[in-house]
């Protein structure tokens, strides 16, 4: 059995925000849910929401916020509207 050490196998962690933001060019997002306590972490300038709601934000490859919604499907059609592909992550 032949190794061939010169591929490195990279992990998420070895990924840096801005490779991350580079991936796709700018047109890759992802949709995730969240809790409304954690969204003044993530939308400062969002009024104060009722606890225990669930939401849902839409992201650049990169990680930054750039939507926040009531519904997946918002979500999603925001991305389409602003040719962006979305991207399943877990």
């Amino acid at each position: 059995m032949t190794h061939d050490t010169e591929h490195q196998v990279t992990t998420p962690g070895d990924i840096t925000p801005e490779a991350l933001a580079g991936l796709g060019g700018g047109e890759i997002a992802y949709v995730r849910s969240i809790r409304s306590e954690d969204v003044a972490s993530l939308f400062p300038q969002a009024p104060q929401l009722a606890p225990g709601m669930t939401l849902f934000t839409l992201h650049a490859a990169d990680g930054t916020p750039i939507l926040l919604t009531d519904s997946r499907e918002a979500a999603l059609a925001n991305a389409m509207q602003h040719e962006l592909v979305t991207v399943s992550v877990h």
